[in-house]
């Protein structure tokens, strides 16, 4: 029977392994767990975190999709129209009087 990469590393991801996957170092994965951008289970009180693999999947898409929302909010008309931008907070009217 045939393995592939991903089945070779099984159902849960150590930080060290998702950081592979994501080509950056532990310490930046390890802080998409704290944020909480990334999804993970500790095993135990004070054992390892692990990512599920199709957690990190999910996550990974996530982050295309955004990147392709931005991409299209960059490339719209309507980006450059400093009425989108200058509303005042907190329900504030931004009409000269």
């Amino acid at each position: 029977m045939d393995e592939t990469p991903a089945d070779a590393l099984g159902r849960f991801l150590s930080i060290a392994d998702t950081a592979e996957v994501l080509n950056v170092t532990v310490d930046e994965a390890f802080a998409l767990v704290r944020s909480g951008e990334l999804a993970a289970i500790r095993v135990g009180a004070s054992g390892p975190w692990r990512v599920e693999r199709n957690v990190l999947e999910s996550f990974i898409e996530a982050q295309y999709e955004e990147a392709r929302r931005i991409s299209l909010w960059n490339q719209a008309e309507f980006t450059d129209l400093p009425e989108l931008f200058d509303r005042q907070p907190h329900g504030g009217s931004d009409l000269q009087q």
